[in-house]
């Protein structure tokens, strides 16, 4: 699941590692997906320690006894210098464009992070902490980010950097991996 909305999401911003909170809109999606999810069974919860990732758990778990722990590992990607950059998905102009348009060509800015390092951290995350609770037969619910969730997506599901984006999910849904 990807955390709600935010003012940064509204403005188009890019977000990265810069701690927005949810906006009131995104407030109100996390609590709309509480009561969706409510009869979805979960045994844990991961989450990002970012606080729009961390708002969004605690509101879709708010009443049910679920564990929710933090780790870095599900951080969003960092932008570096690029990070609160208005409309870069469009901007020819802007050296992120390339991380919308052509993810296998992307080159991070200084203080980025590459499509490699997301990867690494993400899949060791789910060799780590996930696989081994699947293999327990636990449902395991991941809250975090879009960059973030898609790696994952596209690691479970073996989908190429190249449609990178087609992995997406929408705030405060559900994906279903396996």
């Amino acid at each position: 699941m990807r955390h709600g909305r935010t003012d940064w999401n509204v403005l188009k911003k890019l977000q990265g590692r810069t701690d927005i909170p949810l906006n009131e809109e995104g407030r109100a999606m996390a609590e709309n997906a509480r009561l969706e999810y409510a009869d979805v069974h979960f045994d844990v919860c991961y989450c990002s320690p970012l606080v729009r990732a961390r708002e969004t758990a605690e509101i879709v778990l708010r009443g049910r006894d679920i564990p929710i722990i933090f780790d870095d590992r599900l951080i969003e990607m960092s932008f570096g210098i690029y990070e609160g950059v208005e409309n870069a998905y469009k901007n020819p102009d802007c050296p992120m464009i390339n991380f919308f348009s052509a993810p296998e060509n992307y080159v991070p800015g200084e203080g980025g992070e590459s499509f490699d390092e997301l990867f690494a951290r993400t899949g060791n995350f789910l060799h780590e902490v996930v696989e081994p609770k699947l293999a327990e037969g636990k449902d395991v619910l991941i809250v975090g980010h879009g960059a973030m969730n898609s790696s994952i997506i596209c690691q479970v599901k073996n989908i190429p950097l190249a449609q990178f984006w087609e992995a997406g999910i929408e705030n405060c849904k559900l994906k279903q991996l396996c």
